[in-house]
């Protein structure tokens, strides 16, 4: 009987939870559907090309939303068994408030990993493909700048033409064996410059071990310089924050690759902050499967689900704004960064210990 009973609490949360993400899905293929419809219009793509990207990119978004999901599932499913009664049936096998809120916790704790460890390399690869694939339909791109396995690469336009620079590595603030030409509006190239490396903190670059080659009459004369200051659209802030979508970065390549991404010129800040976020995925499934738990199994009653909802909406959104303002703070430096990300999962965690204790009690 044990294992029919968990078979049940099992199956049916595990169809709220996938009911809610095709909810979700949907409207979030709705609503970006139009801002891709937009972006393409006057592009030469095919019809099904936004359908196609809104798919790709619709899947990260859910991971994003994923404790909310969890939230609004747990209180479907829990809302349900206490209407029709089958609660009362739990309680009379020996299930109480503890055992079923431990059960749908744990399966939100494990589906959080299994959502890092196997669904974010999946999710992070088709974010790529959408960014990738976006950029190339872009109108008026005037400044470009992408990482490959040849370094960094960046494009950028002058009044009196464009530009493209290159660089083997970026090391913090310093960009090592730089290499720039630059055109003019007809795309001829009137300049050359080679240099052993770059200061980038600001747009007026400092270049040392300089070497550039001027046209003149199609002949290029060289010249040498210790140091030499060019001014650029682009700073080392500019250039990280270009890069700085988490959803292109899976939880796995943080764990495997993080080496490698800051070598390629990753804010080390950033890599971790991303990594310590979705660390605390998991906590965050089992805490807000602990908050629907608390809110619907104190009684054996049936009562109004629309208080419920709006209970729910009022968390949901308490939550979000909490997380924020706690990440904005670390950002700012006026709490440690690590301690900023895991602070609402310390608070929520004092209130839900709280909160299961007394649902436990009835």
């Amino acid at each position: 009987m044990n294992s029919v009973l968990l078979n049940y609490i099992l199956k049916n949360f595990s169809k709220s939870l996938l009911m809610v993400i095709l909810i979700v899905f949907c409207f979030g293929i709705i609503l970006n559907l139009f801002e891709e419809i937009e972006f393409f219009k006057n592009s030469n793509a095919g019809a099904l090309k936004p359908f196609f990207l809104t798919i790709l990119l619709v899947p990260s978004l859910i991971i994003k939303l994923l404790p909310f999901i969890i939230f609004i599932s747990s209180m479907w499913f829990m809302i349900k068994i206490r209407n029709n009664n089958d609660l009362l049936i739990l309680k009379i096998y020996g299930y109480s408030n503890l055992k079923i809120f431990s059960i749908l916790a744990v399966t939100s704790f494990l589906f959080g990993w299994i959502v890092l460890s196997l669904v974010s390399p999946v999710t992070s690869t088709m974010v790529q493909y959408y960014e990738k694939t976006k950029s190339t339909f872009a109108r008026d791109i005037d400044h470009l700048v992408t990482f490959n396995k040849n370094g960094l690469w960046m494009k950028e336009s002058l009044e009196s033409g464009g530009r493209i620079i290159s660089a083997e590595n970026i090391n913090g603030t310093i960009l090592s064996k730089l290499t720039i030409f630059e055109f003019n509006t007809e795309f001829i190239l009137k300049k050359k410059i080679f240099s052993e490396k770059a200061d980038i903190k600001t747009n007026k670059w400092l270049l040392s071990e300089v070497t550039v080659f001027n046209s003149a009459n199609n002949i290029f004369k060289k010249k040498t310089y210790d140091s030499l200051i060019l001014t650029s659209v682009y700073d080392y802030q500019k250039i990280t924050n270009l890069f700085s979508n988490s959803d292109t970065i899976s939880f796995v390549d943080l764990i495997i690759n993080y080496r490698d991404l800051v070598s390629k010129g990753y804010n080390k800040q950033y890599l971790d902050q991303t990594y310590q976020t979705m660390l605390t995925l998991p906590f965050f499934l089992f805490l807000m499967t602990a908050i629907a738990a608390i809110l619907t199994l104190y009684t054996l009653k049936k009562e109004n689900n629309l208080k419920f909802i709006f209970l729910g909406l009022i968390i949901c959104v308490f939550v979000y704004y909490f997380k924020d303002l706690s990440i904005a703070l670390g950002k700012t430096d006026r709490i440690p960064l690590i301690l900023s990300i895991w602070s609402p999962v310390i608070a929520l965690s004092f209130f839900t210990f709280i909160g299961v204790l007394q649902i436990n009690e009835n």
